[in-house]
């Protein structure tokens, strides 16, 4: 077939996907699979080996991602049943002070939403944000855009978070690459799209602690702190004993560090070398994060209280919510392997030589178009993997550039957060906002994030 040929069936394959998801309202993970089989048989890949194809592609991507996610559940689970989010957010509004709040509320959704679920982690910090808006009668979104800012990076930018982990897997990327990169784009987004946008929005639009929320509040929390700098009310968290901040802290970096040391031996010591062969071991995202999960198990669990088939229950529970993640990230990689075998993936890689234009900028173009049009960011991440894939795998990028273009991705699936997405709602509704209001504070923030996000990765990508 001709390039345009191609690049007409992957135009058709991707309408067909988002007519499935928009108007059909069928799970992603079967529009996905209904797109892949579209694209295989108008394509011209023989009957007889599409069964295989996706096969190859479902089993080559979810022996990865699998692993990743499902280890990272269960750390979540207990991170969050023990209580150990709540006291890294509530220590750290206690250590930075009232002054600075929004720092301390952003950085602790960033590190919450590493381990822990977006919508978890808002449940979790969402008191404190309603304590100092009452202590001192400014808006919640003063507080609250910080807080929501720094979810929104940890859960889109930083492995093991299900996104970044899903398009690092479908691209082939690095994730020491992709953690330490995250980074570098997500703590500007914070700064401007949380702290300083934080500040703006809060002036222009007023919110008290919504009526509904009151009763609850009162009942499920206790004053716990007696900081003269910081006075009676300045936070609040449950009355239970929680977990030291310190043991919770390491055993999140823990990982982290493992993984980005793995990556920096890689590039400092020569291939064979004994050092850098332990620690490809122990390094690896699959050791670094069973060796995490296992100290979870006894410092969060055992330590503190929990039985074997208590921790054997939490853990299993915490399976639920990725199981559909994992499905549709399969898919993707189900995608991509179609777009390969059809020829359709060197024709996109051919047509973007031509063209000029960076690869980290389509990439970053494709995940906003289809964020816009569906509203999932997962989604949106995993159907720009599947279409970058090819393109990455027929040129010739280094690691550190194919970890920037992972970033764009979540960037790009970031942006433009609007009444298709479950978080608008989510945050809409435990701040008390209208649609209006939502759209200005959340939207905007959710936009300010994925562009700077973008900006950085793009900027560095041109020495990578």
């Amino acid at each position: 077939m001709s390039t345009v040929s191609l690049l007409f069936i992957a135009v058709l394959g991707i309408a067909l996907l988002l007519f499935l998801v928009i108007f059909v309202r069928l799970q992603a993970f079967i529009a996905l699979l209904i797109a892949s089989l579209f694209i295989a048989v108008i394509g011209g890949i023989p009957p007889a080996e599409i069964a295989d194809t996706i096969r190859e592609g479902m089993g080559s991507t979810l022996g990865y991602i699998a692993i990743v996610i499902g280890l990272g559940a269960m750390f979540g689970e207990l991170l969050q049943v023990s209580g150990g989010a709540e006291q890294i957010a509530s220590t750290l509004v206690r250590k930075f002070g009232e002054v600075n709040a929004q720092w301390a509320l952003g950085l602790a959704g960033l590190a919450i939403a590493i381990p822990v679920f977006f919508d978890v982690g808002l449940i979790i910090c969402i008191p404190l944000v309603y304590s100092l808006g009452r202590r001192t009668g400014r808006s919640l979104l003063y507080y609250a855009i910080p807080l929501v800012a720094g979810l929104a990076v940890g859960h889109s930018f930083i492995p093991p978070t299900p996104g970044p982990v899903a398009v690092a897997a479908l691209l082939g990327a690095d994730l020491g690459w992709v953690i330490l990169l995250g980074i570098l784009a997500g703590i500007p987004a914070l700064a401007v799209g949380g702290v300083l946008f934080g500040k703006y929005i809060g002036k222009r639009i007023h919110l008290d602690v919504p009526a509904q929320m009151e009763a609850s509040l009162a009942e499920s929390l206790a004053i716990v702190s007696d900081d003269p700098k910081l006075g009676k009310d300045a936070f609040v968290q449950p009355a239970k004993e929680l977990p030291s901040f310190g043991m919770v802290v390491t055993i999140i970096l823990i990982p982290l560090v493992m993984i980005l040391f793995n990556t920096a031996l890689g590039v400092v010591l020569p291939e064979g070398n004994p050092v850098r062969n332990w620690m490809s071991f122990i390094g690896h995202p699959f050791t670094a994060l069973t060796i995490a999960t296992l100290l979870s198990f006894y410092f969060l669990g055992t330590l503190r209280g929990y039985s074997l088939s208590d921790i054997q229950r939490i853990t299993t529970k915490s399976f639920e919510p990725v199981g559909l993640i994992i499905l549709v990230t399969g898919a993707g990689g189900v995608f991509g392997r179609v777009l390969v075998t059809t020829g359709v993936g060197k024709a996109l890689a051919e047509t973007l030589s031509a063209s000029n234009l960076p690869v980290i900028l389509l990439a970053f173009l494709i995940a906003v178009a289809v964020r816009v049009s569906q509203g999932s960011a997962t989604v949106s991440m995993v159907t720009a993997a599947g279409l970058i894939a090819p393109v990455i795998q027929t040129g010739s990028y280094s690691a550190p550039l194919v970890g920037a273009i992972t970033i764009a991705i979540a960037a790009g699936a970031t942006v433009l957060s609007h009444v298709n997405d479950s978080g608008f709602w989510l945050v809409g509704r435990y701040l008390g906002m209208s649609e209006k209001e939502t759209l200005r504070s959340w939207t905007v923030m959710e936009t300010i994030v994925g562009l700077v996000g973008f900006g950085v990765v793009f900027v560095l990508s041109w020495f990578l």
